[in-house]
């Protein structure tokens, strides 16, 4: 399928005060795609979390296991969103199911690298201390380990909410909703202004989204503690 987007005779100030126009006149169609793009993105976020923390944190106590199972990460991080979408369309139909499964997809890689990473990383000596304290399994799991590790872990979320706001652009494609509605609709006709809305709603939401784990990152006591 081919999309013609048509020349706007206007220069870019035209076209800015075109986006403007149309994004007001929207207003309340942006936001419904808008809500749902975010409800959308954050929830396969979620997920992802819910699955591949508690992976990540068994694996990093599992050297063979760990191998096989970021191997098979790193092999699902060069998978087209798109493929994963038509892989899912059989088995899933269209709308949201396939759409929030494909993206949670996307999302547990870089999670999921991190989380071992940063368990793996922490310090023997950091655990050493702590059992000489006499520090119980879990409270060194708690008290030592995952304190250190979280930076790292919020790291992989910092880079998988970025992929996984852009990427839910394409759940449109199958009826999942979101601003790919708006993008697609300006390709379809034409309208650049549209095209233009759409996209810079995305770069806001994964700006936003990006900056507000920079600041949680940035914020969390156990950070400064590090540094000291």
């Amino acid at each position: 399928m081919r999309w013609r987007v048509r020349q706007s005779p206007t220069a870019n100030g035209g076209l800015l005060q075109q986006a403007l126009s149309y994004a007001f006149a929207h207003r309340a169609e942006l936001l419904a795609q808008t809500r749902t793009h975010v409800e959308l993105a954050f929830g396969a976020l979620a997920l992802a979390i819910v699955l591949a923390y508690p992976l990540g944190v068994w694996i990093s106590e599992k050297r063979r296991i760990s191998a096989a199972a970021l191997g098979t990460a790193s092999a699902l991080r060069v998978v087209p969103s798109l493929g994963i979408l038509a892989l899912l369309l059989p088995i899933l139909g269209v709308g949201t199911p396939p759409s929030l499964v494909a993206l949670v997809i996307l999302a547990l890689p870089p999670i999921l690298v991190n989380v071992d990473a940063g368990y793996r990383g922490v310090e023997p000596a950091a655990l050493d201390a702590a059992s000489a304290m006499g520090m119980t399994r879990w409270q060194r799991f708690l008290h030592v380990q995952t304190p250190l590790a979280l930076p790292v872990f919020l790291t992989g979320v910092r880079g998988a909410v970025v992929e996984v706001i852009a990427s839910a652009t394409l759940a449109a494609f199958i009826g999942g909703g979101g601003l790919g509605e708006t993008i697609i609709t300006g390709m379809q006709v034409g309208d650049q202004a549209q095209l233009l809305v759409g996209g810079l709603l995305v770069a806001l939401l994964a700006l936003s989204a990006e900056l507000l784990i920079v600041f949680i990152e940035r914020s969390i006591p156990w950070r400064r503690m590090r540094q000291c």
